[in-house]
């Protein structure tokens, strides 16, 4: 990989460039359409729906639970759609030029990571401007950020190899997706759930990471440990499986492609 970085560098330059190539205002627009979703939260939801979080005394809890929650799932299913389609929608380039294909996802990774990178910090300025920002417990955020990003990598990269050979994959994934997405406390606090669907909540990967964002931006205080031992277990497998199935099958998605 890093024999290769200024062939990733290049490429993350190049899309982001030819994202904006012709729009007027260019750049701009990754500034403006995270700052009208933060506005329209915040707006709808703090105040006309006056929504309110249990136990939380605060006007914003709402629209920073909300906003922590479909930010950083946001980043998760933009990392995870990416990669399932890298391969394929690199075909031609896998055929006449040959170089590591790990290349390729490394490089979702890195343009997702930028968009989320301008969308958080506006983010993080509100929670300022607000006088919301969680403080030292901020930096728990990073490590939960790592813990998603392989898990998105690892789950990421499963889809693509098997998208190649199977085109339905990635249709059916879509669709999952959006299911996954209603079943993660993300819109709606875990407490409002029946009892005896907590349980199957716990085997979501994504209810425990949303969770712990949860914690550190709203309460102000570092995630249990114990609460992501499952999900860094999932994550470590999943990494594995990834590694196996690309190793096994690399070869053979070329001459698919």
């Amino acid at each position: 990989m890093w024999k290769y970085r200024e062939f990733i560098i290049g490429s993350v330059k190049r899309e982001f460039q030819a994202r904006y190539r012709n729009s007027i205002l260019g750049m701009a627009w990754t500034v403006l359409n995270p700052l009208s979703m933060i506005v329209v939260y915040t707006v709808i939801f703090s105040h006309v729906m006056k929504n309110k979080l249990a136990g939380i005394e605060n006007e914003f809890g709402y629209s920073i639970y909300l906003c922590a929650g479909v930010l950083t799932w946001g980043l998760f299913s933009e990392i995870v759609n990416r990669i399932q389609d890298v391969f394929i929608n690199n075909g031609n380039l896998i055929k006449k030029v040959n170089f590591p294909k790990l290349c390729l996802p490394i490089t979702s990774i890195m343009i997702s990571l930028l968009n989320f990178g301008i969308i958080f910090t506006l983010f993080t300025l509100f929670l300022v401007a607000t006088g919301n920002f969680p403080g030292v417990s901020y930096l728990w955020l990073f490590p939960v950020l790592v813990i998603q990003i392989f898990f998105s990598l690892g789950l990421g990269v499963v889809l693509g190899v098997l998208n190649v050979f199977f085109r339905d994959v990635g249709q059916f994934f879509g669709i999952f997706l959006q299911l996954w997405f209603w079943a993660t406390p993300i819109v709606y606090p875990e407490s409002i759930l029946p009892e005896w669907v907590k349980p199957v909540m716990g085997l979501n990967p994504m209810a425990d990471l949303i969770a712990a964002y949860h914690i550190i931006l709203i309460e102000h205080t570092a995630p249990g440990l114990e609460s992501l031992v499952y999900v860094i277990v999932l994550t470590i497998l999943v990494c594995a499986l990834a590694v196996r199935i690309f190793k096994k099958h690399s070869a053979d998605m070329v001459d698919e492609l």
